[in-house]
């Protein structure tokens, strides 16, 4: 693969896991972003957004407590509000994000990474 591929990673997560493995058995090499550990900056939620094509509100697992604890299902919601939180709570993040150059995917099923390789 000519530009690297990096994945936005929770290691207690099944499907986080799987798409490590997927990529190891394609022979990639992958940079790990834990990012419950280091929490992304603002500027980088902004572009794997744009890598992905999609509003923050679209990457949130709305069935995380924070989610509802700060009221982030309400319509008048804005993108900065939900990027507010994304950054302040990495936990919000759906995961995995696999970025391969600038593009990148919600690998939710594993086969989705194909679709940027």
């Amino acid at each position: 693969m000519s530009a690297s591929i990096k994945v936005w990673h929770n290691p207690r997560c099944s499907k986080s896991r799987l798409a490590l493995k997927y990529l190891e058995e394609k022979g990639c090499t992958v940079e790990v972003f834990e990012y419950l550990k280091t929490p992304p900056m603002r500027a980088q939620v902004e572009e794997v957004l744009g890598y992905l094509g999609v509003d923050a509100r679209s990457i949130l697992r709305k069935k995380e407590a924070a989610f509802k604890d700060l009221g982030l299902g309400a319509t008048e919601t804005t993108e900065d509000q939900v990027l507010d939180a994304i950054t302040s709570n990495p936990i919000l993040i759906e995961r995995p994000i696999v970025i391969h150059g600038q593009k990148a995917v919600v690998a939710r099923p594993t086969e989705k990474i194909d679709e940027i390789l």
